[in-house]
């Protein structure tokens, strides 16, 4: 049996940009892709806080310490600049590495900086 569980996540996330006529997709400062453990075209779920939107895409990576998280294409109908959101990823697990697996949490202030734990 597998269980799926959260792998990361970024925390509250300020949108930098918003651009409709962009390819969709979710772009992400560099160093909070690694920090939170998040990879180039892997699936991720938004929650828009402001909003209540929830919605999927795929990431692409922005500049390292840019603080951009810039929706593009479709995804920019659901949230605007300013808007704070939650972006997380999940993955999949057998029994025994669910019991042991620690995700990824990374929390940012409101430039999009990694916020220390």
């Amino acid at each position: 049996m597998h269980i799926t569980l959260m792998k990361g996540k970024i925390h509250p996330a300020s949108v930098t940009e918003a651009d409709l006529h962009s390819e969709s997709s979710i772009s992400i400062d560099r160093a909070l892709l690694d920090a939170a453990g998040f990879m180039i075209n892997e699936r991720v779920e938004i929650y828009n806080i402001e909003t209540g939107a929830r919605f999927g895409t795929y990431i692409t990576e922005a500049p390292r310490r840019s603080g951009n998280i810039d929706l593009n294409g479709a995804a920019a109908r659901l949230a605007m600049p300013g808007d704070k959101i939650t972006i997380v990823a999940y993955a999949s697990f057998d029994e025994a590495e669910a019991k042991s697996f620690r995700p990824h949490v990374v929390r940012v202030d409101l430039e999009n900086r990694i916020v220390p734990h």
